[in-house]
């Protein structure tokens, strides 16, 4: 059995029960205050990813924390945000529905808390490039500082770039993922980033925003072109009562996906030939003479 140790600046998801749990970056002297107790850093420091450690003191608090490497979803859900963020079930129909992958180049516009754009760095890894772009200078530091977090900033880029009015100096993208108020108006020019095959992805709240991405994408040239919403139900597991439980989020947003093709006019099938007007009247009652 592998075992993994948990090492300086490392990341740790810290979980006391179903509802108290933390993403954490691990730094030598400091320390975690919780209401349970004290978590010290240092004894975290050479333990393994997966075991237990207790909070301090122990003779008054001794609770019992569990220690994870944080997997994706939890950098999603856990790092520090201000801004609405994608669902993990969101992001995954984002990645395979795209294609990204190991050694994919993306541009992401609207970098937001640099959840999605964690996640996407770690998919694209180790020879990919996520480039991130945002037009709120708090979202960029926050970004900034959460990829860092995440041990990616070799991967992600996140800077201040105005997807619709700058000139981005890209060429032969994989994919494009839009996070943004009004996504339809880059359509025309972001398709030129984009490969010929490759896939264009817009997360919107809205149905309206759905419908007028969705025209844009038409009238310049996608093809395959899909909405899909998604929604996740987690169960209550007991004994004798298991059932789906009650609360649960009802939405999280639509995402709108389309291929980039060089389109033209089939010179066969699209051409009528061209047919005198001709009426055949011999079956139909005629009145007098013609």
């Amino acid at each position: 059995m592998t075992i993994e140790t948990i090492k300086e600046n490392d990341l740790v998801f810290l979980i006391l029960d179903h509802r108290r749990r933390w993403l954490l970056q691990v730094k030598s002297g400091d320390q975690f205050h919780t209401h349970k107790g004290i978590i010290e850093y240092d004894d975290l420091i050479g333990k393994s990813f997966g075991s237990v450690i207790y909070s301090k003191p122990y003779e008054h608090q001794g609770h019992k924390f569990y220690v994870l490497k944080p997997l994706p979803s939890d950098y999603v859900v856990y790092m520090a945000r201000k801004t609405q963020i994608i669902y993990p079930e969101d992001a995954g129909m984002i990645l395979i529905y795209s294609g990204i992958g190991p050694g994919s180049v993306v541009i992401e516009a609207g970098a937001g808390s640099g959840a999605l754009s964690c996640i996407l760095g770690n998919f694209v890894r180790p020879n990919g490039r996520v480039f991130s772009y945002d037009i709120r200078e708090k979202s960029i530091k926050r970004a900034k500082k959460n990829v860092e977090k995440a041990g990616l900033k070799d991967i992600v880029t996140v800077q201040y770039g105005d997807i619709l009015n700058d000139t981005l100096n890209h060429v032969n993208v994989d994919s494009i993922v839009l996070d943004m108020p009004q996504p339809w108006e880059v359509i025309e020019k972001v398709k030129e980033y984009l490969k010929l095959s490759g896939v264009l992805v817009s997360f919107s709240p809205t149905i309206e925003q759905v419908k007028k991405t969705t025209f844009a994408l038409r009238d310049n040239g996608f093809i395959e072109i899909n909405t899909y919403e998604l929604m996740k139900r987690s169960l209550q597991v007991k004994e004798n009562a298991t059932r789906p439980e009650v609360r649960m989020i009802g939405h999280t947003g639509y995402i709108t996906f389309g291929r980039h093709v060089y389109d033209e006019d089939n010179p066969y099938r699209e051409k009528k030939p061209e047919r005198e007007e001709y009426i055949d009247i011999s079956d139909m009652p005629v009145k007098g003479n013609l």
